[in-house]
């Protein structure tokens, strides 16, 4: 086959059935995130919400990274009815696409600038959260299970360019009907707001119709629902206590943790750094809780150790066989540093543009819109790159380009409001995270033992926002103590281990092919 061949026959796999429908569900995941992050930042920033509150609402997106806490729930225990006439995947698909339209619609309910409203936004917004993880965990699990490898790479970029449509959608749409509702930042308009959510529900159909289109994938591990329903709730309790058990604790701890935070401070004249050092450690602290409590339901009749077994154990334990303790740790090393740069800026991105003196409409105008156009052709091209050149490579490429692209946000600190300097760096900066993530979610992929297909990505993709979304949240504590010049500078300069751990992991005789 001449390689004319090759690269057109990696083209025209684009138009595969399964990579199309992609498409679809790739926006339907893509609604949600910014209007937890971005278009959220820029409505409680018109609501008079002071800068470092509204990133640390960017916590409320940490559902993507505990997702793998309940995977094994949504990829084994069947649903009542629906998973009899939709099938395991569609069946979660469906419960969770309209559990995040209704996350989005209370929202829009909730105005931030009332008394002691950010509370109850926060927990809607904790809500649309866990709804679109839950989402995300299936549509992964859809994806592998749907093709063979060879097409992984071309779904993995018609995914992500769903998923910036989609982006686009809740992030340049909601900016124009907020402005065309009426609120503006001097003038701020509550149900300009409101209204602007309601409609973002609205658009969760396309990824609802979707799912009652498709057929279920037939690559599925059998076993999967052979344990009674009495069984399954047994499960789910153990699960919903465990959470309560650690929102007991975050809540209880509050005042002891006002308490350090401000010793601290005293301490080390560092009150960003403080804040990080206390959450860290009360965040660890839940966690702990949490495994004492599990420790002593399992010697209650509600553990069903089996089951538990199946579910959590065996999943993490296949991965480690496979590729071995060292080289495990190391991927998992790897995965969870990969888009730290990357995401950490992208946190306060709008909260800069905005400070920078750019409007709502130049920044739906430069940064949504132009941005997700250069999202998209970085996506396909990574794809095609991918597929041609093996993952490996591209993922050197993306790696290397997320840190150099990330610098020129200091020159646009520096110029200020310069529209010419915007599309430059939006150019840059999207075209590499479109091609850096469609080599990253095909190289996950390669990672997932079918057989554990959600619990295994939903580890990897969880890893994969983890530590980027904790240090993410703390980007308006660590602008307003560096400055956008040296923040920027640090966060380009997270990226730069990435690079040596690909090296180590090219190592590997399995991944040179790649």
């Amino acid at each position: 086959m001449s390689e004319h061949q090759s690269w057109l026959q990696s083209i025209q796999a684009f138009t595969h059935p399964r990579v199309v429908t992609m498409l679809f569900f790739g926006f339907s995941a893509g609604i949600p995130l910014l209007l937890i992050f971005s278009s959220l930042s820029l409505w409680l920033r018109e609501a008079g919400v002071e800068r470092s509150t509204v990133t640390y609402f960017s916590w409320a997106a940490l559902a993507y990274s505990f997702k793998f806490l309940w995977a094994p729930l949504v990829d084994r225990m069947p649903l009542p009815l629906l998973t009899k006439a939709l099938g395991r995947r569609r069946a979660w698909l469906v419960i969770s696409q309209l559990a995040i339209m209704a996350s989005i619609g209370s929202i829009a309910l909730v105005n931030p600038s009332q008394e002691n409203a950010l509370n109850l936004m926060a927990l809607v917004v904790v809500m649309l959260g866990f709804s679109a993880a839950t989402q995300d965990i299936v549509i992964d699990a859809y994806r592998i299970e749907s093709a063979d490898q060879d097409l992984q790479a071309l779904m993995s970029s018609t995914y992500i360019a769903g998923y910036r449509l989609g982006m686009l959608t809740s992030g340049a749409g909601a900016l124009i009907l907020a402005s065309y509702f009426g609120s503006s930042s001097e003038n701020y308009e509550y149900s300009a707001w409101r209204w602007t959510y309601l409609c973002m529900a609205l658009t969760m159909l396309v990824g609802l119709i979707t799912t009652f289109v498709i057929k279920e994938p037939e690559n599925q591990n059998n076993s999967a629902t052979q344990y009674s329903s009495q069984q399954y709730l047994k499960f789910l309790s153990i699960f919903v206590m465990s959470i309560a058990v650690f929102v007991i604790a975050y809540v209880v701890s509050s005042g002891e943790a006002a308490y350090f935070k401000e010793l601290l401070t005293e301490s080390t004249n560092n009150k960003a750094l403080s804040n990080l050092a206390v959450e860290t450690a009360r965040l660890f602290s839940g966690f702990f809780l949490v495994v004492v409590f599990v420790k002593a339901v399992s010697f209650t009749p509600l553990y069903e150790r089996q089951l538990v077994q199946e579910t959590y154990i065996a999943p993490i334990a296949d991965f480690f066989q496979r590729y071995g303790l060292r080289l495990a740790c190391l991927l998992l090393v790897f995965i969870g540093f990969y888009r730290v740069s990357d995401i950490v800026l992208g946190v306060i991105a709008n909260v800069f543009f905005q400070d920078m003196g750019f409007t709502k409409t130049e920044i739906a105008t430069v940064v949504k819109t132009f941005g997700l156009v250069m999202t998209i052709a970085g996506g396909f091209l990574g794809g095609v790159l991918a597929a041609h050149y093996g993952v490996i490579k591209i993922l050197y490429l993306g790696a290397f380009l997320t840190v150099a692209t990330n610098l020129l946000f200091m020159l646009l600190a520096q110029a200020g409001h310069n529209i010419e300097l915007l599309y430059i760096v939006i150019s840059a900066d999207n075209l590499t995270a479109g091609l850096a993530s469609a080599a990253f979610v095909a190289f996950l992929s390669k990672l997932t033992n079918v057989s554990f297909t959600a619990v295994q990505y939903a580890v990897f993709s969880s890893l994969m926002t983890l530590l980027p979304k904790m240090i993410g949240g703390y980007s308006g504590s660590m602008v307003d103590n560096l400055g956008y010049s040296n923040f920027f500078l640090l966060a380009s300069a997270m990226g730069l281990p990435v690079l040596f751990l690909i090296y180590l992991i090219q190592r590997h005789g399995e991944f040179k092919q790649q």
